[in-house]
């Protein structure tokens, strides 16, 4: 306890210092927030996109059940497929009915012959989508192939960037930290050598000296993880609107609130391996 009041009297002498102290922090966990959302975001896009149908088979008019059972049977014996599904002339006419139900005029030109039976495939791997695509569109009962491995690809590719240069960018703002809180630290403790010297006659020991200091710097990282935190899940409150209606139709909202809690105790134990880490290099440094 008497460390804590030591410590606490240390940042209330020296407001500016602190301000500067928890302010770089703060940039730096509010990077590693934003980042963290934007992979967890992509992470999910990528699980709906390899939920629904990748690859789906338009039959030819002229195709008979029994060969379109044994295609079927054929693609499942490759191992490779998650779910498959069968969609007849009827269903798929009521599929329809349903896309534009507000639209009458079409409803009216449209029926259940006109429309093609269609094999709708889900692959257990996203690389596995060429092989069975091209294994689709060289049966003679089928008239087309559409497959979207371009967009899970990209969001793959796109959500890696974002792991590498998010960690790339959290880790020199993390140096960064550390060195502007040795800094600090490192002047108030010369700015009290006299006081520290006084302390160590009457036989005050290493550590006696150090906590208090120790317990500086974690407040100073406790606080800045603490406000990046907060300042990104503000910012994310506030483009929600503007997400949800750029993403319609893709189930990322709402997220768990549990995600962000998770993600302030795994932000909180950094930030305080960060500030024991910079206050032990400073008292290092200046209490030899």
């Amino acid at each position: 306890m008497r460390h804590l009041k030591t410590a606490w009297r240390h940042i209330r002498r020296s407001p500016y210092q602190a301000f500067a102290a928890v302010f770089i922090m703060a940039q730096t966990f509010f990077v590693l927030t934003f980042f963290a959302f934007l992979i967890f975001a992509s992470s999910r896009i990528i699980a709906y996109f390899e939920s629904v149908p990748q690859v789906t088979a338009f039959f030819k008019e002229e195709a008979k059940q029994e060969d379109i059972d044994t295609l079927s049977q054929k693609v499942k014996e490759t191992g490779k497929i998650a779910k498959l599904e069968f969609v007849s002339k009827e269903e798929a006419l009521k599929i329809y009915k349903e896309q534009n139900k507000d639209d009458p005029l079409l409803l009216e030109l449209v029926t259940a012959e006109i429309l093609p039976a269609a094999l709708k495939v889900s692959a257990i791997k996203i690389d596995d989508l060429t092989q069975i695509s091209e294994m689709l569109s060289g049966s003679i009962i089928v008239e087309r192939v559409i497959f979207q491995k371009d967009v899970v690809q990209n969001l793959a590719v796109w959500t890696n960037a974002l792991r590498k240069i998010g960690i790339a960018l959290s880790a020199i703002l993390a140096l960064d930290a550390i060195f502007l809180m040795v800094i600090i630290i490192g002047i108030k403790i010369s700015q009290k050598k006299d006081e520290i010297e006084i302390v160590r006659l009457i036989g005050a020991t290493g550590w006696y000296v150090r906590w208090p200091f120790i317990y500086e710097g974690v407040f100073y990282g406790v606080s800045g993880a603490f406000l990046g935190w907060l300042l990104a899940l503000g910012l994310f409150w506030y483009a929600t609107p503007f997400l949800s209606s750029f993403l319609k139709g893709i189930p990322l909202f709402p997220i768990p609130i549990i995600f962000f809690f998770q993600l302030l105790g795994i932000e909180l134990l950094i930030a305080i391996f960060l500030g024991i880490v910079s206050s032990f290099l400073s008292v290092l440094r200046y209490l030899k």
